[in-house]
């Protein structure tokens, strides 16, 4: 996976296509989602984020221009990426960027864009596996709620990819709200063959 990614990067720089998006357009639709998750009423000056899956920190120009947040993790498995994600974001002394997940502490939300849908040449079943692991893990690193997307089984059969993980929506939500919490929503209301969760605590 980090190989994976690291040739995106290479290719296309520092772009949604960088890690592995179609257009900005749709980056963009995607963190609007996802960001769905903060709640206002919550002092945006004390408010932090985990950015699970960072890439080269987009989310962060985001959330920047709108002032949602003042600390902000990001965290990737590829190296390159973060490289990537510090020089864009040098001399932002409220963000950090590691391939060190450990190194973190707790944050308010957890936002996992993209994350869990290039599986490779990994089973359905091993995915499926690795998918709750990490939702457990990023569970338990965010103390206010926490939000993800996935690909979906409602998409167009004839226009899946061997290589990418699509999710049954309703199982995800059920498996969501039995192991994590009764407060989960599925928006699956935005024009992409894709959902997105909220789970909050």
């Amino acid at each position: 996976m980090e190989r994976y990614y690291a040739e995106r990067l290479a290719q296309f720089g520092a772009t949604p296509r960088g890690v592995d998006w179609n257009s900005a357009e749709s980056q963009e639709l995607r963190f609007n989602r996802l960001l769905s998750a903060l709640v206002e009423e919550h002092d945006a000056a004390e408010t932090s984020i985990l950015d699970y899956g960072c890439g080269y920190g987009a989310l962060l120009d985001v959330l920047r221009t709108r002032n949602s947040i003042a600390w902000y993790q990001g965290f990737d498995i590829s190296n390159a990426m973060i490289e990537a994600a510090r020089t864009r974001h040098d001399g932002d002394a409220r963000a950090v960027f590691t391939t060190d997940l450990s190194a973190l502490p707790r944050a308010h939300y957890t936002l996992a864009s993209g994350v869990f849908n290039v599986r490779l040449r990994h089973t359905v079943a091993d995915w499926q596996d690795y998918v709750m692991e990490t939702l457990a893990t990023i569970d338990a690193r965010s103390t206010r709620a926490f939000a993800f997307n996935m690909l979906s089984t409602y998409s167009d059969v004839e226009r899946r990819r061997d290589d990418l993980f699509y999710m049954d929506a309703l199982a995800m939500f059920d498996a969501c709200k039995r192991r994590f919490s009764p407060r989960v929503a599925l928006l699956h209301d935005y024009p992409l063959y894709e959902f997105t969760m909220i789970v909050r605590k």
